[in-house]
């Protein structure tokens, strides 16, 4: 593992969880706000699986399962999102 390389994903995980906590104490709401939380989450995860978990460089079907469930999770929360909104 490249040290600068984790250093610089921890620095982008670190502002994906500031931006997010910032839209959230602003009072952010709206389709627009749950696209970019959602977005923001998608980037962390994918950058978790690739990085810290170890997936980045392996056989490209455990990277994809792992990213497949993210991807269907988020999706399934926006899904419920637009479900509920009038």
């Amino acid at each position: 593992m490249n040290a600068r390389r984790l250093d610089f994903v921890w620095l982008l995980l670190m502002a994906g969880t500031a931006a997010t906590w910032w839209m959230g104490e602003s009072g952010s709401a709206g389709p627009a706000a749950v696209l970019t939380i959602l977005g923001i989450a998608a980037v962390k995860g994918i950058a978790i699986v690739r990085e810290f978990m170890g997936l980045r460089g392996i056989k490209v079907v455990w990277p994809a399962a792992v990213i497949g469930w993210l991807l269907v999770v988020l999706a399934i929360i926006a899904a419920t999102y637009w479900r509920g909104v009038p």
